[in-house]
């Protein structure tokens, strides 16, 4: 497994009124993900980002980070085989990620994802 990208996870009660904040004010550039539960924002010049959840759609709790991964598959079997808390089990989400959340020993729920193959 090799990680690809990893990403801040900010929980929000409300995705639109945040959006003001960080679109309008700090002027990251908003990217629709095509979700009304998540919601990315990124710095134009750079392409650094991050993401706000106002409650996961399939999860029992929000992460805290998303970990990009080359093979998630082999990242959960690792998980397993360490004996960390799988939080959110490995699932292919109608949206096109596969994943899994796990609890790092600090108690960080991280959701370990991939793009779907086709």
């Amino acid at each position: 497994m090799r990680v690809i990208r990893v990403t801040i996870d900010l929980t929000v009660p409300d995705i639109e009124e945040a959006r003001a904040f960080y679109s309008d004010y700090l002027g990251l550039a908003g990217e629709d993900l095509g979700l009304d539960w998540v919601t990315r924002f990124v710095v134009p010049s750079s392409g650094e980002h991050i993401q706000l959840v106002s409650r996961d759609a399939a999860a029992p709790e929000n992460p805290l980070l998303t970990v990009k991964v080359d093979d998630v598959d082999d990242a959960y079997a690792q998980a397993r085989r360490r004996g960390y808390e799988i939080v959110h089990p490995l699932s292919t989400e109608p949206w096109g990620i596969r994943r899994f959340f796990v609890r790092a020993p600090d108690g960080t729920v991280i959701n370990i994802a991939a793009l779907r193959e086709p």
